[in-house]
């Protein structure tokens, strides 16, 4: 399922001379309006609009990047030749990385979704190729280093979008099982799913009752790395393979991206199997609690109350509040591993989409420290995330009248700090962690349209996560 990768060849200024043939030359201009396709020197050369350099930053240099694949896209250029110093001399721009940067953000610009699309006979119009052009020998090697883990990383940023664009139809809960003991084999990685008879048998209620509606049988899926000595990094993503809000049924047109509400399992998976292939001296176990969220006479309804593994009675407000059913109990089972720290991703609430638009994911945590080090990194790597608060005096607005909390605000007006109530209805069953971070990734699950990328599935938190767990 992995897609073909753009090859990036780095060569220095003497031997760019000798090998010009089929590459179009990228000349950055401040005068020209946007971009535009000229001759100079007999030669092909894309003319780039770059802006004010003196405002250029990490932000905006990265969505830049993209733009020139997207520019040249449009242009029918399938090969490019680009000229390192003059790609990365701006006054306030950070060199760090910037290797690494690039290559992410030339395959993320070129990834599209076409698993039901026909070829076209034209070809799909796609970079092919991409020679970066180097002064100096040191900076080119640097540079060389920092694209290869680039491309790797991007590879599973790219591999998770694809996995969350599949439909709910051909994704099932099942479905995601054999696809991920396929992704694994020959890696290091081993895998254990509990079914249905499993998962009763301990009290996984949460997950039970969510996928009771459909039928689909839902899995919970446990995947483990280990390489290195200490306490395992687990990380839980949510794995509703398609969510029609259950009995409580989302309105049109809501439902029509909901095949993405796995984007945190296939957020997870994709950093996992890139954790391998960097091979990081971790061990770093990922949970899947995978499910279908459909209404039917077996479904789970409003007023019921749920025994989740930990114990707790859950009462339910809101049958579309069900990614926490499930997260819950996986956060609870992930005490079995005794670990250093527990992150959770989940495209949990519409409520964190209102309140940061598609820019940002949602971070919550109590831990201070973790939380800064998260939203350093999270600048670092793009994938951007904003704090919010998990205080104490949210805990009462899931208080149960029937059972020992809700699944929903039971205290305010619908929507009213939904994000928040998630996360501290998550927090009753990861209390224990002193480093537990849940990230709603709900706002980031599909791409902005002003981030040069195409529609469809982002690819969330992926690379901020092999950050936090190689650093």
């Amino acid at each position: 399922m992995k897609k073909a990768m753009v090859k990036i060849k780095l060569v220095l200024e003497e031997q760019s001379q000798k090998s010009r043939a089929g590459f179009v030359k990228v000349k950055f201009n401040e005068k020209i309006k946007q971009s535009r396709m000229c001759k100079i020197d007999g030669r092909n050369v894309l003319e780039v609009k770059i802006g004010k350099p003196n405002e250029m930053n990490r932000r905006k240099w990265i969505v830049f990047c993209r733009g020139l694949v997207q520019v040249a896209k449009s242009n029918g250029i399938e090969r490019l030749e680009v000229a390192w110093d003059r790609l990365t001399n701006f006054k306030n721009l950070e060199q760090d990385d910037l290797g690494q940067l690039f290559a992410e953000a030339v395959e993320m610009a070129n990834y599209e979704f076409r698993k039901y699309k026909k070829k076209p006979k034209e070809g799909w119009g796609d970079i092919k190729e991409v020679k970066l052009v180097f002064s100096d020998e040191k900076v080119k090697r640097q540079i060389n280093k920092e694209i290869k883990k680039g491309l790797s990383v991007v590879s599973w940023v790219n591999y998770a979008r694809e996995l969350a664009n599949i439909s709910g139809g051909d994704l099932t809960p099942i479905g995601l099982v054999k696809e991920i003991r396929k992704i694994i084999k020959g890696r290091d990685i081993k895998m254990k799913v509990l079914g249905e008879k499993e998962m009763k048998k301990i009290g996984m209620n949460g997950v039970l009752a969510v996928g009771r509606g459909s039928g689909e049988q839902s899995q919970f899926i446990i995947l483990e790395y280990k390489n290195g000595a200490g306490k395992p990094i687990v990380l839980v993503g949510k794995g509703v393979t398609f969510d029609s809000g259950g009995i409580d049924t989302k309105p049109h047109p809501h439902g029509l991206e909901m095949m993405m509400d796995m984007s945190g399992a296939s957020s997870v998976l994709a950093t996992l199997l890139a954790v391998n292939d960097l091979q990081l001296k971790k061990n770093v176990i990922v949970l899947i609690p995978a499910v279908e969220n459909m209404p039917s006479g077996s479904s789970m309804r409003p007023g019921d109350v749920i025994k989740m593994y930990n114990g707790v009675n859950v009462e339910i407000g809101h049958t579309d509040a069900e990614g926490r059913l499930i997260l819950a109990d996986a956060l609870a089972y992930a005490k079995k591993f005794k670990p250093g720290m527990v992150v959770d991703v989940a495209t949990l609430t519409g409520a964190s989409l209102v309140a940061l638009g598609t820019k940002a994911n949602a971070l919550m945590t109590r831990n201070d420290d973790l939380a800064k080090r998260i939203e350093k990194l999270a600048e670092r790597t793009g994938d951007y995330v904003w704090r919010l608060p998990l205080w104490e005096e949210y805990e009462g607005d899931i208080a149960g009248e029937r059972g020992d909390i809700a699944n929903i605000n039971t205290k305010a007006k619908p929507g009213e700090g939904s994000t928040i109530t998630a996360g501290i209805f998550l927090w009753n069953f990861a209390k224990e962690y002193d480093k537990w971070v849940h990230l709603d990734i709900a706002p980031r699950m599909t791409a902005d349209s002003n981030e040069q990328l195409a529609k469809g599935a982002a690819g969330p938190a992926i690379r901020l996560l092999i950050e936090l767990l190689e650093k």
